[in-house]
């Protein structure tokens, strides 16, 4: 008698255990599906606004002689620099081409030890099309850097001298298109409730082979998944080397010392402006403002830099940011962990199933929105697919076992 009982208590166990098994693994597969599915919504979404800002945001002709000049706006290009001679030859050649009068350039020297003040003192803007030259730079020279942050004190010190009514950021080892200024004041011109715009960076492809092609295909979507999430209304991080920023927004919060300390103190400040104004925040897609920036050479210091910018979104100071960070990775790693475990458990394909659905709807969509600042390999973009999940598991890893990133020779917190 006893041992009958037993055995109903154990069937009805056994009963509830594989529904509760089958609730979790297929609907694992719906959910981390159909996020990405809204994910590319969001997409599509921030694209159709890009193209509605871009052609309402055109700033407006000049006439002629006599005829009112183009209302333009001031605006402040605030570039840090700490030992990027290297570099700097490009950035500065690419930022002489800028066809937008009213800008001022602030570059940051933080205490470089190489030729970069000289190189910063001999930029002269120009130009394109015969009119009023931008202003001369201004380069604020750092001595000391007491961090912990060392690029957004920097940053601070720059936003501290600017008297435009936008902020414009990159960094010093991108090239920016020659359009790069106009082409960003206009989205933020298109509607006074945008506080930041968000542009697209690239790498440039410092080689041949899985190791370059990775790097340049890895940023790209990034992107994707920034402009998925900005559409959604759920903008948590951002590319601080395309960037532009209305002074109001960052009044709005208290100024930029408002801003926590953190290794994304890009993403930091998109998360405070989102959860502590009434501002909007908006990812441009357009090719007219594609950002190039330089790439990494060995995987060592590839895996530095990817996983700053992964600690950035798993340990943010903002909670919603946080969760949907820590909820995208974990999600991703879950169905990574899963591969291994198919040889016994073959049950949990749902979970590794629906990670590679959703990877090859990123592919797609970052080949057909951003295809065109990508190498052209074909084919081989499908190892990158594979590879991709695989190596945001490996950085999630890292970041919730304590690993610390070291950046540009010093700790970042």
């Amino acid at each position: 008698m006893i041992d009958q009982e037993e055995k109903r208590k154990f069937k009805r166990f056994l009963v509830i255990f594989l529904l509760l098994y089958d609730i979790f693994r297929f609907g694992f597969a719906f959910v981390f599906a159909g996020l990405h599915i809204a994910l590319m919504a969001g997409l599509f979404l921030e694209w159709r606004r890009d193209r509605l800002a871009y052609s309402r945001g055109s700033p407006k002709e000049a006439g002629g002689p006599g005829h009112e000049k183009p209302d333009i706006p001031k605006v402040s290009v605030i570039i840090p620099v700490h030992n990027e001679r290297l570099h700097l030859a490009g950035l500065l050649q690419s930022l002489a081409l800028q066809d937008y009068a009213a800008a001022e350039f602030i570059f940051i020297d933080d205490r470089s030890s190489d030729e970069s003040s000289e190189l910063l003192r001999g930029f002269a803007p120009v130009s394109l099309k015969g009119g009023a030259a931008p202003e001369q730079a201004r380069i604020i020279t750092l001595q000391e850097n007491p961090g912990p942050n060392h690029k957004q004190y920097a940053l601070g010190k720059g936003i501290e001298a600017a008297s435009g009514e936008f902020f414009l950021f990159t960094d010093a080892d991108c090239e920016v298109p020659p359009g790069w200024i106009t082409a960003m004041v206009t989205r933020m011109r298109a509607d006074e409730r945008i506080g930041v715009t968000i542009g697209p960076v690239f790498k440039r492809p410092g080689g041949k082979g899985f190791f370059h092609l990775y790097q340049c295909f890895d940023h790209a979507v990034r992107y994707m998944y920034l402009a998925g999430s900005t559409g959604l209304g759920a903008a948590g991080g951002g590319f601080g080397n395309n960037l532009i920023l209305r002074r109001a927004a960052l009044r709005a919060i208290g100024g930029y010392d408002m801003v926590p300390v953190s290794p994304t103190e890009d993403a930091a400040l998109i998360s405070r402006i989102r959860a502590g104004s009434d501002y909007r925040i908006r990812s441009a897609a357009g090719a007219d403002l594609f950002v190039l920036t330089g790439c990494e050479y060995s995987w060592k210091a590839l895996i530095n830099q990817t996983l700053r910018w992964n600690n950035g979104g798993l340990f943010s100071s903002d909670p919603a940011t946080r969760f949907n960070f820590r909820f995208l990775m974990i999600t991703i790693s879950m169905g990574i962990i899963a591969i291994p475990l198919l040889l016994c458990i073959p049950s949990l394909w749902p979970l590794t199933g629906a990670v590679m659905f959703a990877m090859t709807l990123n592919t797609a969509a970052t080949l057909r929105l951003f295809g065109s600042a990508l190498p052209k390999k074909g084919i081989a973009y499908i190892p990158q697919t594979v590879f991709t999940p695989m190596y945001f598991t490996f950085l999630t890893v890292l970041g919730f076992c304590g690993f610390k990133i070291h950046w540009k020779g010093s700790q970042v917190p």
